[in-house]
């Protein structure tokens, strides 16, 4: 039975968040290469299902609109939805045609589930047609070349998309009963799309708890991921082993520094946030076999302002391996309390040394702290290495809008679901990961604000502009490091599913078209 009443108010104009962190250009969720699109048709199935689940919930008051899904969240939708990318990459790998759109009678991959949800969500969204008319005239996207299970899975990813505007509307009531519904069809050890809207479930749930005051007491605080994946667990080493990103990034880096240090006896790598490493293992097998017995050292400085205990660790692990290929080696620590007390005399460069900073995933935690960061980069400039490498994620967990973050971290987050579903299959190293790991990080960008949110990510684009303001140069990766990248990709069982794209002068590692991460490389002017 339809309710004549519309589920809801039409989409109104919203003016654009220009919040702004930092006074640097563009860390403010950019939006790249928007696309007109034309009118998009109804959904009838779609506006009957909600109805049919809100029947008797009162509508939201049409004055109070300050909170509707914003025109910038709804683009950003649509480009994901449409599968819109940078025109201007190269593609390295390619991944199989059968990888990124599966014929209908296979399993679709869960980035192409939601990004097909997204499109029937746009679809209500933007709807200017009333239940009578839709009901003499029910165009919509048909899930009828679908499969049944994937069928499933689109409603679920689509009933979360609803969710979450409800959330940003709040429109708190309407909210819990969709996200009661996504709870019977979704589970943190079902299929990766089950999976990953389980998660964003338990965060949406998280931010109403929240804006409507209710009790934490029995909440167990925010999992400390940074201090998670500095030990060498065996999660850790499964991901590494198993999941190409990190390790082609490593091996694509670790080139480029072999490339800038050839002329070099003593080499002095900065590295700005260590975890377990095994990096620095890839980077001393090269050196020993490029330099033979002309090294004379190779003197790794790791920076940290916690967790000593675990760098020492680390560096004793680093001191093992270099004894086992007898490489000259020896390893620093410099602690400081804040980051804001580092200062370039405390890494005790000999004048013979060349100096390579290296900065995997330390740049985005310093987004929060702009001043940290500043200072930061003030120092690595005095320091003038002769290259820095760059790891970021990239996707955008920036913005001072709920709804784009959502909408950023529901692409990225469901394609590496689906990546782990493929490379790890029944692993139970991929469920902690997935609940440790990823689930506190969707549930920190989602249900937090303020200070209180530490996850935040920036893409490339961001990046340049931001190491600009600091005098330093993109830096082209060699071919020798893109094929390195690409030959580590292709070790792994799940290797055709990774993509490797130029963007300007850097790497983007991808999986099935969707980019995971950035590598790139820096100098100074």
């Amino acid at each position: 039975m339809f309710n004549s009443q519309k589920l809801d108010d039409n989409l109104t104009s919203t003016t654009k968040h220009q919040v702004n962190i930092y006074s640097y250009p563009r860390f403010d969720d950019p939006l790249y290469h928007i696309i007109h699109t034309p009118p998009l048709q109804t959904c009838l199935q779609e506006i009957a299902k909600l109805d049919e689940i809100t029947n008797g919930i009162q509508k939201p008051d049409k004055t109070n609109q300050d909170h509707q899904f914003s025109s910038t969240s709804l683009q950003l939708l649509k480009n994901y939805s449409q599968g819109i990318k940078r025109l201007s990459l190269e593609r390295i790998i390619k991944p199989s045609i059968d990888d990124i759109e599966a014929p209908s009678a296979e399993e679709l991959s869960t980035e192409r589930i939601v990004r097909i949800a997204g499109e029937r969500f746009i679809q209500c969204i933007t709807t200017t047609v009333d239940v009578v008319s839709m009901l003499n005239n029910p165009f919509h996207l048909s899930l009828s070349n679908l499969s049944d299970d994937d069928a499933k899975k689109v409603e679920l990813a689509e009933l979360l998309l609803f969710s979450a505007e409800k959330v940003g509307n709040q429109h708190y009531e309407r909210a819990r009963i969709l996200l009661n519904q996504c709870d019977l069809f979704s589970s943190s050890d079902g299929t990766s799309v089950e999976r990953v809207v389980h998660y964003f479930c338990n965060a949406l749930r998280d931010r109403i708890d929240r804006e409507t005051g209710k009790c934490f007491t029995n909440r167990l605080p925010l999992f400390n991921i940074e201090e998670a994946i500095m030990a060498p667990t065996s999660n850790n080493l499964a991901i590494y082993q198993e999941v190409p990103f990190s390790k082609v990034a490593h091996f694509g880096g670790i080139q480029a520094i072999v490339e800038n240090v050839r002329d070099s006896k003593r080499i002095h790598v900065i590295d700005l946030g260590i975890r377990i490493g095994v990096q620095w293992t890839g980077l001393m097998q090269s050196l020993a076999s490029e330099f033979d017995s002309d090294l004379e050292l190779l003197k790794i400085t790791a920076v940290g302002t916690t967790w000593k205990q675990l760098i020492e660790e680390t560096g004793e692990r680093l001191k093992s391996f270099a004894h086992s290929i007898n490489l000259p080696f020896s390893f620093n620590i410099v602690m400081v309390s804040d980051m804001l007390n580092l200062k370039e005399d405390q890494f005790e460069i000999d004048s013979d040394e060349t100096v390579v900073v290296y900065c995997e995933y330390i740049l985005r935690s310093l987004i929060p702290l702009p001043d940290r960061l500043d200072s930061m980069m003030k120092v690595i400039r005095i320091l003038n290495p002769s290259i820095m490498v760059v790891v970021e994620p990239e996707y955008n967990s920036n913005s001072p809008c709920f709804l784009n973050r959502f909408v950023e971290a529901l692409f990225y987050f469901s394609a590496y679901f689906d990546c782990l579903e493929s490379c790890m299959g029944d692993d139970p190293n991929r469920t902690i990961i997935e609940s440790l790991h990823f689930g506190e990080g969707i549930r920190n960008i989602v249900a937090t604000e303020g200070e209180e949110r530490k996850i935040r990510n920036a893409k490339l684009d961001v990046w340049r502009a931001f190491f600009g303001r600091f005098g330093m140069m993109e830096t082209q990766l060699s071919t020798s490091s893109l094929c390195q990248a690409k030959l580590i990709a292709k070790k792994f069982a799940c290797g055709n599913a990774c993509t490797l794209d130029l963007d300007g002068k850097s790497l983007l590692i991808g999986w099935k078209g969707t980019a995971m991460h950035s590598l790139s490389a820096w100098k100074f002017m």
